[in-house]
């Protein structure tokens, strides 16, 4: 009797436990893939009529770039979002913030306007953000005009901005502007020629971000040119102060304003890499600086705001956001890096 018993038990323990074995193996690959669906950095596209719709998605391996609120990337005149599915403005960096846990938007505002007409279409967008995340706040990074447009949106609306990190932008103007206010008139006919093929160009940017033609958004080169002008900046600075610097070349002296942490970075230089055919052109655009170093359309000084993590960074103004296609400076930290490790210092600061 007894053996039977202990055959019976033995009998069912074979049976069972294999089957617990294969339940519990699927229990746990189940909280796998979930833990991993949760571990994935999100990339968003908000160029859209419908709003944010995503781009990629990336499983991180490392929480270097995990922050608590979302990066929101703004771009600078005639910029554009992922061109026709092929080519990020910021160029890899959103890929590689969604390796280290970033959730990363990308925002379109027209192409070619003044920052406050760009910053209240970034404000809706990051509305939209806000609602597609969950999140309360977002971390700003601005490139050139966009640098300024996020000041725009931290000036309106702090209760939705927990960071700004302005790169190469031109906050007390540049003088790349002033010079050709400065030689040609608003009638003249190459102003009206340039800024026709400006504007032409940022339809184009609209159109390869995924705007429908039917909703393509206002383009103003005159109104770009102006507010990018040195007389345009120090009106726009009378209205949003923030973390600027008292006088032009001067240290800022705040860094957090009304609860919102500034940054700024951005570089020197205007040839960088030989193979860039862009950096010619940069080194055309550098000459009214008359020797202050300068990006080739953003001097140092005009670049200050908040936290000054460095103005010397051996980047022209297209390399700071590593274009054209990461051709860059040989030797000088690479522009992802750069943006990885203020992320890692966002996220240092609980942000």
């Amino acid at each position: 009797m007894t053996l039977n018993i202990r055959l019976r038990a033995g009998t069912t323990s074979s049976k069972i436990l294999p089957a617990f074995s294969a339940i519990t193996a699927g229990v746990l690959l189940m909280t796998l893939q979930t833990t991993a669906a949760q571990a994935a950095g999100q990339y968003y596209n908000c160029a859209n009529a419908n709003g944010c719709q995503v781009v990629e998605s990336r499983y991180f391996t490392t929480s270097y770039t995990k922050t608590q609120y979302p990066v929101v990337l703004a771009h600078g005149a005639n910029g554009f979002t992922k061109l026709f599915g092929a080519v990020d403005y910021f160029y890899g960096i959103p890929q590689d913030l969604m390796k280290g846990g970033s959730t990363v938007f990308a925002t379109k505002t027209s192409a070619i306007h003044n920052s406050e007409i760009r910053g209240e279409q970034l404000l809706q967008q990051i509305k939209t953000i806000l609602a597609v995340s969950g999140d309360a706040k977002v971390n700003l990074f601005g490139h050139s005009q966009g640098g300024i447009d996020i000041r725009y949106v931290a000036g309106v609306a702090p209760q939705y901005v927990a960071s700004v990190t302005a790169v190469a932008s031109p906050e007390q103007g540049s003088k790349t502007a002033d010079k050709v206010l400065e030689e040609f008139s608003q009638d003249s006919l190459i102003t009206k020629a340039t800024l026709s093929l400006a504007e032409l160009i940022g339809g184009f940017a609209d159109v390869g971000s995924g705007i429908p033609l039917a909703q393509i958004q206002q383009q103003d080169g005159w109104k770009a040119l102006i507010a990018l002008s040195t007389d345009g900046a120090a009106k726009f600075n009378a209205k949003f102060p923030a973390a600027l610097p008292s006088r032009y070349c001067g240290q800022p002296a705040d860094t957090q304003v009304n609860g919102i942490n500034y940054y700024s970075f951005s570089g020197v230089g205007q040839i960088t890499s030989v193979l860039d055919p862009s950096d010619y052109l940069l080194a055309a655009t550098s000459i009214p600086f008359a020797g202050e170093p300068s990006d080739g359309l953003v001097s140092a000084c005009s670049s200050r705001l908040g936290y000054v993590i460095r103005d010397d960074y051996r980047m022209n103004h297209l390399d700071s956001a590593n274009q054209v296609f990461g051709l860059t400076s040989w030797g000088e930290s690479e522009p992802k890096a750069i943006y990885r490790t203020q992320v890692n210092r966002l996220k240092n600061a609980n942000l």
